[in-house]
C-alpha cells in the first residue's frame, strides 16, 4: 500500500467502515444550464444510489427534489448526497470510497447556497459548457471556490452539441479564470461524432458501445492514428505542469525518464491538492485544473469524473485546517481543527431546511470527534445545549439513518431546535467557534401582505422559518409605512420563496414593491426673515377648560437632524410646560405639510407663550406645540426628499457604457470611475425610486456579467415635476392643521 493510500490508524476509529483516506466531500458548481444536475444523476446511477436515471427536463431529477425545481428545470438549494465508488486501476483501485456530493444552484439570485456549500467542501467539480465555455456565473462559483481554497477538477460538458469546443473551452478557462488548466483526458470527436476519451494518463483510447444507451459498456483500445500527435502533445503538457508541483517527477522528466501511471496520478494528485491554499498563494503558484470531457445527458465520461474526483481531489486529512476561535470568536486556535476520530466532537452547521415529514433538518459536516445519536452538543452563539435525536445520510429526499458519524463526514441531524445557519456545534468544555460562511446583502426588497385575516399568523411563522433557512432572505417591517418588506438576492429569489409559502405554508399572499420612505424639511421663508409659528389650544365648556399658549421661531438645521431649544425668559411659560411643548413639536415632525412623511433637519426654538392659572395643563400645552409647528413649516419653505442610494457597480468594460447610460436614466449621477484589468467599477449616486428591478436589468446589459451593490447614503429633495404624483399616490396624508 503506497502512502497515498495508506491508513492512519491513531486518526481513524476501528468500527469506521471509510477511513478518513477514504472519504471525499465535493460540489458539483457551475454556470446555470451547464449540467451540474444532469452530472449527479448519472454518478448516483453509475454508483447504484438508483437504478433509473432521473433526467431534469422531464422533472424527474432525485437531487431537484423540490416541486418549484422541477417545474422550471433548475437547482434552487443545494442537495446533499452519499454514495460509494470503487476504480478499478491506480493508488486506489479496488477500494471502496465514500463520495459525499453536494450539487448546488447555477442561479445567481441563489448564490448562497454555493457559498455555504464550498464552506464544507474539501474539493469541487467544476462543471462548463462545451459551447458557451467560462459562462458569468462560472466566474462567481470561481472567485468563491478561491475564497475557501477548494481544490477542484474541471468537466466540459455537453460535447455532443452543436459547437462544442473542447480545446477552447480549456483555453477560456486559463484566460477568464486564470486556471492552469490541462487536460487529463482528450475527446474523440464532438458535437453528434463524440465517440469516447484519450486517456493521457493510461495512453489509451475509451469507445463508447452505441448499442448501450447507459453508457455503462465502453472498449478500451489503442489510441486512434488521427489523435496519437495530439495525445502525446497534451500529455507532455500536462508531465511539464505536474512536474513544478513534485520534485521526483521534474528529476525523471528532466532526465528523460519514462514514468510509470502510478506516478502521473500520484503527480496530478499533488498539483491539484497543493496549488490551492495559504501556502501556495503565499508561493505564488498557479492553480492546476486536471480537465474532462464528456457529455453527461448521454452518459459518456462521468465515470472518468469519478475516478479522478478520487484520484485527484483531496480527503479531509489533506486540507488546511479548519479555523477555529475561543473566547466567543476573540481568539483564534494555533493549528486549527483537523480530522481526528479520537478526539471531542466539533462540526458546523451550514444549512437548515424544514422537512415535511421530520421538522427542521440541519445539514452538519463533523470535522473533528465521533457524533452519536442520542448525544448532546452545546452551541457557543446561545450558550445552550441540543440533543440530537436522529443522525442521517442523505440522497437528496431519500435517507438512510446510521448510528454514528465520524470525523470528516457529513450528514443531517434532526433534533437542534435553536439553530442558525454558521452554528458551531461542539462539547460544552471546549467552547469553540468555527468560523462560518459569510454571505452577500440582499438586493432587492418587496411589500408582502396576507390576504385575508386568517393567512396572517401563518405567513408570519412561515416567513421566519424561511429567514433562518436562508441567511440572504430578510424579513423586516417598516415603522412608517407598517408594511412587511421581504429582501433577497433577486426578484427570482423572491417568486420562489412567495411561491414556497403557498405551498408549504398554505398562505395566498399579495406582493408588490414597497412604499419608500421620504422625508420632508424646511428652506426657510423667501425674504429671509425669522419665521414664527403661534399654536394656541383654547377650549371652554364649562367648569375646567383648556389652555396652551405657545410660539415658536423655525430654522433649518442641515445635516443635524431635529432640534427644540427653550428660549423662555420671565417664566411666560412654567418650566413643567416646556417638555409637553418640545414632544407636542416632536409629534408634529413625524407628519409633514407636504406628503406627510416626517420632517428631518429643524431647529425649533420656543421663544414665548402664556398660560392660565386653572385651565393649564400638560395635553393643552402639547396642543399648542403641535399647531405652533405646523403654522410656522407651512410658510418655512416646506420640501419632500427622496432616499438617494450609493451604488457600486463592477462590470467588464465592454458594457461600461450601457450601464452609465442605464444609471443616468434613473437620475443617477456618476460621482466616480475605476478601471483595473478589464474591470470597471462605477459609483454613483442614485434615488431608490428608481432602482426596483435594477437586479434583473443590469445583468440583461451586461449578460449577466455586471454586479452591484447598493447602501443608502443621504436625502435629496424630489424634482418638482415629480412631487405631484408622489403626493397623489402618497398612503400618508399631509398634516391638517
Amino acid at each position: 500500500m503506497s502512502d497515498t493510500t495508506a491508513v492512519n490508524q491513531t486518526l481513524n476509529a476501528k468500527e469506521r467502515k471509510f477511513p478518513l483516506e477514504y472519504t471525499r466531500n465535493f460540489g458539483i458548481a457551475a454556470h446555470i444550464d451547464a449540467g451540474k444536475t444532469t452530472t449527479s444523476e448519472r454518478i448516483l446511477f453509475y454508483s447504484g444510489v438508483v437504478h433509473k436515471m432521473g433526467e431534469v427536463h422531464d422533472g424527474t431529477a432525485v437531487t431537484d427534489w423540490m416541486e418549484q425545481e422541477r417545474e422550471r428545470g433548475i437547482t434552487i438549494t443545494s442537495a446533499a448526497v452519499s454514495c460509494g465508488w470503487t476504480t478499478k486501476e491506480g493508488p486506489f483501485a479496488n477500494i471502496e470510497q465514500r463520495l459525499n456530493i453536494i450539487d448546488t444552484p447555477g442561479h445567481v439570485d441563489f448564490t448562497a447556497e454555493v457559498e455555504r456549500s464550498l464552506r464544507v467542501l474539501d474539493g469541487a467539480v467544476a462543471v462548463f459548457c462545451a459551447v458557451a465555455g467560462v459562462q458569468p456565473q462560472s466566474e462567481t462559483v470561481w472567485r468563491q471556490m478561491n475564497k475557501y481554497h477548494v481544490p477542484r477538477i474541471a468537466y466540459i460538458n455537453k460535447m455532443d452539441r452543436t459547437g462544442a469546443d473542447f480545446f477552447k473551452a480549456v483555453d477560456d478557462i486559463r484566460t477568464k479564470l486564470r486556471g492552469n488548466a490541462h487536460p487529463l483526458y482528450l475527446p474523440i470527436g464532438a458535437e453528434d461524432k463524440f465517440a469516447g476519451l484519450i486517456d493521457l494518463v493510461k495512453q489509451v483510447a475509451y469507445i463508447y458501445d452505441e448499442t448501450d444507451p447507459r453508457g455503462m459498456k465502453y472498449n478500451t483500445v489503442e489510441i486512434p492514428e488521427t489523435h496519437k500527435a495530439d495525445a502525446q502533445k497534451y500529455r507532455d503538457a500536462l508531465i511539464e505542469a505536474i512536474a513544478d508541483y513534485d520534485d521526483n517527477i521534474a528529476e525523471k522528466y528532466l532526465g528523460g525518464e519514462a514514468l510509470a501511471e502510478d506516478e502521473v496520478r500520484v503527480g496530478i494528485r499533488k498539483a491539484t491538492i497543493s496549488s490551492i491554499g495559504s501556502k501556495a498563494q503565499a508561493d505564488n503558484k498557479q492553480l492546476f485544473i486536471g480537465v474532462i470531457p464528456g457529455s453527461a445527458l448521454k452518459n459518456k465520461g462521468v465515470q472518468m469524473v469519478l475516478d479522478s474526483v478520487v484520484d485527484y481531489l483531496p480527503s479531509p486529512l489533506e486540507v488546511e485546517p479548519m479555523k477555529a476561535f475561543t473566547d466567543s470568536g476573540d481568539t483564534l486556535i494555533e493549528g486549527g481543527i483537523t480530522p481526528d476520530d479520537t478526539k471531542k466532537v466539533c462540526g458546523l452547521c451550514f444549512k437548515l431546511w424544514s422537512d415535511p415529514f421530520s421538522g427542521q433538518l440541519v445539514f452538519f459536516r463533523n470535522y473533528r470527534g465521533i457524533l452519536r445519536k442520542g448525544e448532546a452538543l452545546y452551541n457557543p452563539r446561545k450558550r445552550q445545549t441540543e440533543r440530537i435525536s436522529r443522525l442521517i445520510l442523505l440522497r437528496a429526499m431519500d435517507r438512510e439513518e446510521v448510528d454514528a458519524i465520524y470525523s470528516g463526514d457529513i450528514c443531517a441531524l434532526i433534533g437542534p431546535k435553536d439553530i442558525v445557519t454558521g452554528d458551531t456545534l461542539c462539547t460544552r468544555e471546549e467552547d469553540i467557534i468555527l468560523e462560518p460562511p459569510t454571505f452577500p446583502e440582499p438586493v432587492i426588497s418587496m411589500a408582502i401582505e396576507p390576504a385575508s385575516k386568517g393567512d396572517q399568523e401563518r405567513m408570519s411563522i412561515g416567513l421566519q422559518r424561511l429567514s433562518a433557512e436562508d441567511p440572504t432572505f430578510r424579513v423586516t417591517t417598516n415603522a412608517e409605512t407598517n408594511q412587511t418588506l421581504i429582501s433577497g438576492m433577486g426578484e427570482l429569489h423572491l417568486e420562489i420563496i412567495v411561491d414556497r409559502l403557498k405551498r408549504e405554508f398554505k398562505v395566498e399572499a399579495k406582493s408588490g414593491k414597497p412604499q419608500i420612505s421620504y422625508r420632508e424639511t424646511i428652506t426657510g421663508s423667501r425674504d429671509g426673515k425669522e419665521v414664527r409659528g403661534v399654536g394656541k389650544f383654547i377650549r371652554q365648556s364649562g367648569g375646567r377648560g383648556q389652555y396652551g399658549h405657545a410660539e415658536i421661531i423655525l430654522e433649518p438645521n442641515p445635516g443635524k437632524g431635529p432640534e427644540v431649544v427653550n428660549e423662555i425668559v420671565g417664566g411666560v411659560i412654567p418650566k413643567e410646560y416646556i417638555k409637553p411643548t418640545t414632544e407636542g413639536i416632536l409629534e408634529a415632525a413625524l407628519n409633514g405639510t407636504v406628503a406627510g412623511y416626517p420632517v428631518i433637519d429643524f431647529k425649533a426654538r420656543i421663544v414665548f407663550g402664556s398660560f392660565h392659572e386653572v385651565d393649564s395643563n400638560e395635553n393643552a400645552f402639547r396642543m399648542a406645540g403641535i399647531f405652533a409647528f405646523k403654522e410656522a413649516m407651512k410658510v418655512c419653505g416646506p420640501i419632500l426628499l427622496e432616499p438617494i442610494m450609493k451604488v457600486e457597480v463592477v462590470t467588464p468594460e465592454e458594457y461600461q457604457g450601457d450601464i452609465m447610460g442605464d444609471l443616468n436614466r434613473r437620475r443617477g449621477q456618476i460621482q466616480n470611475m475605476e478601471t483595473r484589468n478589464g474591470v470597471c467599477t462605477i459609483d454613483a449616486r442614485v434615488p431608490l425610486a428608481t432602482m426596483f428591478g435594477y437586479a434583473t436589468d443590469v445583468r440583461s446589459l451586461s449578460k449577466g456579467r455586471a454586479s452591484y451593490t447598493m447602501e443608502p447614503t443621504t436625502f435629496e429633495q424630489v424634482p418638482n415635476n415629480l412631487l405631484e404624483d408622489i403626493v397623489k399616490t402618497s398612503s400618508r396624508a399631509p398634516a391638517r392643521t
